[in-house]
């Protein structure tokens, strides 16, 4: 079996791939910004049901700095990186977010190359892919591209789509023999394995507390993040692989009162806060005054887009789980770790 390099092990998507990887029988390096994490991502996978012991280990390496990055992709034959700036605000200047996701990409690339790793696996986004244009009730797939000049790119989406543009230009110039793959998911759920995750998991722990007065007419892409993870494993090891993009998405895409009605369903007592009103758009623009947050997904309001996945399941046999199973695992997941406002578990 493989060394394979796991950027930034202690994130959503970045715990279940080294899940995957050492299921596989893999021996597992992954970067943190501190080593003072390892306890954290530990803890992380040992909820997963892994205790890898010395199959893992940890090296203190940053997106925005070379140090580390040598010893981090020494002796692997193959790379995940995962790791990516995804923060909860906008930031005051959209460069805190772009710099880090397009010259980390490059600067792991770059030590990939220099190392002799034989395939890099790049966690984009479907924000590389869906934004900007309008693609007139058609399902995007991996010929599309976020035109960067739409009224909708704010800067997370920005940042995705420069880092994978960067990304296959690096290879397309000087990658030499290095091989990359790209993952392109949509918003992913699934199981929490610790206080660490995405902000589509936030979604669903809003709902659940009831710090959604109602449900904005927004529509999400879904997938699970062990079907995200399971799918950079395929990318990275089969050969047609090679030079390809993935949407990672499972099904169509659900609008949140869809997702608020799933949760009422399946979760019982525990979903009594969930709100079943649909919010006009006129009261989530009056919102956006005083929540940037809020603010953030404007562009977004009434938009029904789609994703095609299949393209990964013709040629890698990706086989995802449904929108319903990714969103149950993801609130189960909330109350079993008590992550949620009434959870015995949090005193």
């Amino acid at each position: 079996m493989s060394t394979v390099l796991v950027t930034g092990g202690s994130g959503f998507i970045g715990s279940h791939c080294i899940l995957r990887l050492l299921a596989a029988g893999h021996q597992v390096r992954t970067t943190v910004r501190s080593l003072e994490r390892e306890g954290d991502v530990r803890a992380m996978l040992k909820e997963g049901g892994a205790e890898p012991g010395d199959r893992l280990s940890f090296v203190a390496a940053d997106l925005e700095n070379d140090a580390g990055w040598p010893q981090a992709v020494a002796g692997c034959e193959f790379v995940l990186h995962v790791a990516s700036p995804f923060p909860q605000n906008i930031p005051k200047n959209e460069e805190e977010l772009i710099v880090p996701a397009r010259e980390g990409a490059l600067r792991v690339l770059r030590a990939s190359r220099a190392a002799g790793v034989k395939r890099v696996v790049l966690t984009s986004s479907f924000a590389a892919i869906g934004y900007g244009q309008n693609p007139r009730g058609t399902p995007f797939n991996e010929s599309n591209w976020t035109d960067l000049q739409g009224d909708d790119v704010i800067p997370y989406v920005k940042s995705k789509t420069l880092a994978e543009r960067a990304a296959w230009d690096f290879i397309a110039n000087e990658g030499g023999g290095l091989e990359l793959s790209v993952i392109n998911p949509v918003g992913v759920f699934g199981p929490v394995l610790g206080p660490d995750y995405s902000t589509s998991i936030l979604m669903v722990q809003r709902l659940m507390d009831g710090a959604m007065p109602g449900c904005p007419r927004l529509y999400f892409g879904i997938v699970d993040v062990r079907d995200v993870a399971d799918l950079h494993i395929r990318a990275m090891a089969h050969p047609s692989a090679k030079g390809e993009r993935f949407l990672a998405v499972a099904g169509d895409f659900m609008p949140i009162i869809g997702i608020a009605k799933v949760l009422k369903d399946r979760m019982g007592a525990w979903a009594r806060r969930v709100p079943t009103l649909q919010l006009p758009n006129w009261l989530v623009h009056l919102a956006a005054l005083r929540d940037p947050a809020v603010r953030q997904i404007l562009p977004e309001l009434g938009k029904t887009k789609n994703a095609t996945n299949e393209k990964a399941k013709r040629m890698l046999g990706w086989a995802p789980r449904s929108n319903e199973e990714s969103l149950v695992a993801t609130a189960e997941s909330l109350v079993r770790l008590g992550l949620l406002k009434d959870s015995p578990k949090k005193g």
